[in-house]
């Protein structure tokens, strides 16, 4: 674990003469949790650094060469042999650009320390989108800063999670100051228009002239404008050290910040509150918060400075409540600032893996992104999609369903046919308000995987996984096109589930990460008990050509109407109960479960030839309701039951002695679909199988021997 911190050019990591970037980076380097672990990178010309672990970048001047390139350059050849887990650029957003290109898959966070729209590499629309798209985190000094980075992007959905404000920090004083405080008004920083120093001076020469037991200490300095200040009790210090600046602010009453400029934040209130002055600032860019407790003013004007000077002079209860509540209040200390990026830090060098803990495990943002049916009115209520959405919210997780198909078909356009762009957009729009810990798709063949490749971007703690329930047997339907669906977008997902056994899929690539699962059963959908009864009908099957469409297809006709004809001619004096075939309309939800409610036994065909572990959905409708199940042995679901607890057929005659034996014998018929129905409702419910797509694709470690993975 290596965390690298790069200044900007020229800054001086020294107390010689420190700049806020300088004394930020020192205060929250040495109290870090992770200081061994921090090297900070810089080109200082003073011989005296911070005694922290730093390398200095020397360069030799070349004529008609950028320094602050070469300087970029030499980072990036040291960086490539150090290898760093974060890299921590501090207010030089052009950085980015060489050291994103030069350094691939690096953790790379920026901060700023000043207006972002105002420096290089972050003025424009698209710089900006570059750095979001490529920082892990963007790390700003005040909100005002981070409002202004925003500016033009706050209708684009942009990732909030990138974005956050640490503050500058400050050494909070003793109580013990307030005893100490003498009749000293101060203004510290460059003495110009810009700092509102014009304004200050002319100020402080009245409130001098009114009040001769009180004297001004002005620090800083300025070579460019020269604004004349002369007064006995006026002491012009010009620049001080850092340390000498807060004993001065320890001693000092009145503390003036007034700013004309929109400071990005304002150290000089900061630290004036810190050691518990009446401050008093200008309501511009983050000044009002670098401090909790101030006299701050709209109107900057000579006359309204010297006015609010004067009421704290002359009111000494309520100059002494600023300076108390000042201090007492104070919070941005070098402890708490440190604290927060270092839990920054935590999450991302811990990784997701660490991240979710089982305390953050039982309380995800789930989306859900598959077919809810809506605009079906409930027809298709009944389907795995909401079986496993039923499991994440049983475990205790928020969940938002997002049905892609229902979006799809509501948005469509004439500039939109299908609705996928549309659905792609509100997929983001949606990410960017619930912010998902995990998004889970099942046959969202519209969500692009260009799509799940921009929200990995934008949310790189989040993890995307897929399931799919169709067939995958070479000779049954659409395997070409449920073969496509699936690699359309392994390769963008973290995990895949599927509920054909992944060993014998030879297309699968074999670098990714994918698990089978059954078909879940649901409490409270399969809530029939038919080994409990008498029932008239022997067997029972349904089949449909799509469940869309909802009706027979003219003409469309498949390998088990042949199937089921043949088994129903050479058993005779057993009751079949058929739909989807000869004529028979196929039947749905509460039609379906009433219709089932009569029935011993259910076929459970599936298309095509069987393959290791596939079955429909119809698997969980029959023996979750208490039906013997009647299924092909070439499915290998021996590998999970007995006998006693589902019929494995070899062929038509060898299924149609079975269903002739057990429409005989009810005892034996209720024994086997009691057993199976415990076993099937036991092992291979909704919640163990949102636990296990949850598990895998965090990659969390679970002792859980899951029935499946056998």
């Amino acid at each position: 674990m290596k965390i690298s911190i790069l200044l900007p050019y020229k800054e001086n990591f020294s107390p010689s003469y420190p700049g806020a970037v300088s004394l930020f980076v020192y205060e929250t380097s040495k109290k870090s949790l992770f200081k061994k672990n921090i090297t900070v990178y810089g080109s200082t010309s003073l011989k005296k650094k911070f005694p922290i672990k730093y390398k200095n970048i020397s360069l030799p001047k070349i004529p008609l060469t950028s320094q602050t390139k070469s300087y970029v350059n030499k980072y990036i050849k040291l960086e490539k042999e150090k290898k760093s887990s974060i890299i921590e650029i501090h207010n030089r957003p052009s950085y980015i650009k060489f050291i994103a290109s030069e350094l691939e898959k690096r953790v790379i966070s920026l901060y700023f320390h000043n207006d972002p729209l105002s420096m290089d590499g972050s003025k424009s629309i698209n710089d900006r989108k570059f750095l979001l798209k490529n920082c892990y985190k963007i790390i700003f000094n005040s909100n005002w800063s981070k409002k202004r980075f925003l500016e033009g992007l706050e209708n684009k959905f942009v990732n909030s999670n990138k974005l956050t404000v640490f503050y500058q920090s400050a050494k909070k004083g003793s109580i013990t100051l307030l005893n100490k405080k003498k009749k000293w008004i101060t203004f510290v920083g460059k003495l110009n228009k810009a700092k509102g120093y014009d304004i200050f001076s002319k100020a402080i020469i009245r409130v001098l002239n009114k009040n001769p037991d009180w004297k001004a200490k002005i620090i800083g300095d300025e070579k460019r404008e020269k604004i004349k200040l002369s007064h006995k009790n006026a002491d012009i210090l010009g620049f001080k050290k850092h340390d000498e600046v807060i004993n001065i602010f320890k001693k000092t009453s009145i503390a003036v910040a007034c700013s004309r400029w929109d400071e990005p934040f304002g150290r000089t209130s900061l630290e004036a509150s810190a050691n518990g002055c009446a401050v008093i600032i200008t309501n511009k860019g983050g000044l009002p918060e670098t401090v909790t407790n101030a006299k701050i003013l709209t109107n900057l004007s000579v006359k309204n400075l010297e006015r609010n000077i004067n009421t704290l002079i002359k009111d000494n209860k309520l100059r002494k409540k600023l300076q108390s509540l000042s201090l007492k209040n104070f919070n941005l200390t070098h402890e708490f600032v440190t604290k927060k990026i270092d839990n920054y830090r935590s999450e991302k060098l811990l990784s997701v893996r660490k991240f979710n803990t089982k305390k953050n495990k039982d309380s995800l943002r789930i989306l859900h992104i598959t077919n809810f049916n809506e605009r079906l009115d409930g027809r298709l209520f009944f389907n795995t999609g909401r079986r496993i959405n039923n499991g994440f919210i049983r475990l205790g997780h928020s969940v938002l369903g997002f049905s892609d198909r229902d979006i799809q078909k509501y948005y469509r356009s004439i500039g939109d046919l299908k609705g996928a762009k549309t659905l792609n957009d509100k997929l983001k729009k949606t990410c960017y308000n619930y912010k998902p810990d995990l998004i889970v798709m099942g046959h969202a063949d519209l969500i692009s995987a260009d799509q799940i490749l921009e929200l990995k971007d934008d949310y790189p703690n989040v993890k995307i996984s897929q399931w799919f329930l169709d067939p995958l047997n070479r000779k049954g339907p659409d395997f070409e096109r449920n073969k496509e669906r699936i690699l359309d977008k392994i390769n963008v997902v973290d995990t895949s589930f599927l509920t054909t056994s992944p060993t014998v899929l030879d297309f699968l690539p074999k670098d990714r990460e994918v698990h089978y699962i059954p078909n879940p059963s649901d409490k409270s959908f399969e809530i029939l008990d038919n080994y409990k009864n008498s029932c008239n009908v022997d067997v029972f099957f349904a089949l449909s050509h799509g469940v869309h469409r909802g009706v027979l297809k003219s003409g469309k006709t498949d390998d088990r109407v042949n199937f089921v004809n043949n088994l129903m001619d050479i058993t005779p004096d057993v009751k079949f109960d058929i739909y989807g075939l000869n004529n028979i309309q196929p039947i749905w939800a509460d039609h379906y479960f009433k219709t089932i409610a009569n029935a011993k036994m259910g076929l459970n065909l599936s298309r095509g030839e069987a393959i290791k572990y596939y079955s429909s959905d119809r698997i969980t409708q029959i023996i979750g309701n208490g039906l013997v199940c009647l299924i092909d042995e070439k499915t290998q679901y021996k590998n999970f039951f007995n006998e006693k607890e589902m019929v494995f057929y070899k062929n038509a005659n060898d299924l149609s002695e079975k269903i002739m034996k057990i429409a005989n014998d009810d005892k034996l018929r209720k024994t086997i679909a009691k057993n199976g129905k415990d076993k099937y409702m036991k092992y291979f419910n909704s919640n163990l199988v949102a636990e296990f797509i949850i598990n895998k694709s965090l990659g969390l470690i679970n002792k859980k021997n899951y029935f499946w993975e056998r």
